[in-house]
């Protein structure tokens, strides 16, 4: 069986190890000249360095629970503190929580957090920087930050999807890549640059990035705060119809996102839920994970998150 296919075989299995899948698909990227698809499952094998941008992905929230001491004995016990007096005082990286352990370490964090069903994380130094500035003339004695188990079983899935939709997306565009097995040549047809952009726009979503150079290739997604027109243009641009993209920045106009970690309403949401589809089945000119990252970038920008 081809290597292609016996990765598509085991990715949709449940339960399937995805540390076996991924170094298959390492072994696919470097038969198939693509650095920035090894680059991923080395990564995504290994862990994330420090120095490395973790993909959008495996940034999830945080919230965060507080206790208090004020005057004449009174006290708050286990207060929730809302996301935006955190991110205040400081700063993102304290909401929007990089999640750096390899795939088998995430694994293991959901595995933990099966009975609590969230993931506890050291808080203790926002004790200082948030004191006396939740609850005045209250003294902040402890605070517990927790990451849902919802987030990390949502960073598996999204691993999953996205090695089986670049497979798909390989098998044909470049059908050359069905022929790579184990103990084979290097295929000689294949298309280096084709997969380093197939591999760039389905993993990371940077469909306006020039990538045969490689994982030093940067994106940018040009839409101003607020401003409808750059964000159709952006939509377009990157493979969604005129009509569509119109369609959810009348939307976009109308109504606020949830909070900042969430960069849309209601009414957009459902209209992600309906619309998705268009990018599944070819009405529109780009892939399911690159519309996903596209409009949520694009949102996230336009409401100036």
């Amino acid at each position: 069986m081809p290597l292609l296919h016996e990765i598509q075989e085991s990715v949709v299995q449940e339960g399937a190890d995805l540390g076996s899948i991924l170094l298959k698909l390492r072994f696919l990227a470097s038969r198939l000249g693509s650095n920035v698809l090894e680059e991923w499952v080395r990564h995504e094998s290994e862990g994330y360095p420090n120095y490395v941008e973790v993909p959008s992905y495996r940034i999830v929230g945080v919230s965060y629970k507080g206790t208090f001491s004020g005057p004449f004995g009174s006290g708050i016990q286990n207060a929730p503190i809302p996301s935006h007096l955190i991110k205040q005082f400081a700063g993102d990286r304290w909401v929007s929580f990089e999640v750096r352990e390899s795939i088998a370490g995430v694994d293991e964090l959901v595995r933990g957090s099966a009975e609590s069903g969230s993931l506890g994380i050291d808080a203790s130094n926002l004790i200082l920087l948030l004191q006396g500035k939740v609850y005045e003339n209250y003294a902040c004695n402890s605070v517990s930050g927790t990451i849902s188990r919802t987030s990390l079983t949502e960073i598996q899935q999204a691993v999953r999807g996205r090695i089986l939709e670049l497979t798909l997306e390989l098998e044909k565009s470049i059908p050359a890549a069905a022929d790579v097995s184990f103990g084979a040549s290097k295929a000689t047809d294949t298309n280096a640059e084709k997969v380093q952009q197939i591999s760039q726009q389905i993993i990371y979503g940077n469909v306006n990035t020039a990538v045969a150079g490689g994982p030093g290739s940067t994106v940018s997604v040009n839409v101003n705060e607020r401003d409808s027109a750059s964000f159709v243009n952006q939509l377009v641009e990157s493979g969604i119809s005129e009509d569509d993209a119109k369609s959810l920045a009348a939307i976009l106009e109308a109504e606020e996102p949830e909070d900042e970690l969430e960069p849309f309403g209601n009414r957009a949401k459902s209209w992600i839920a309906s619309n998705l589809k268009k990018a599944a089945d070819g009405t529109w000119k780009a892939g399911v994970s690159v519309a996903t990252a596209v409009i949520t970038e694009a949102a996230k920008k336009y409401y100036g998150l």
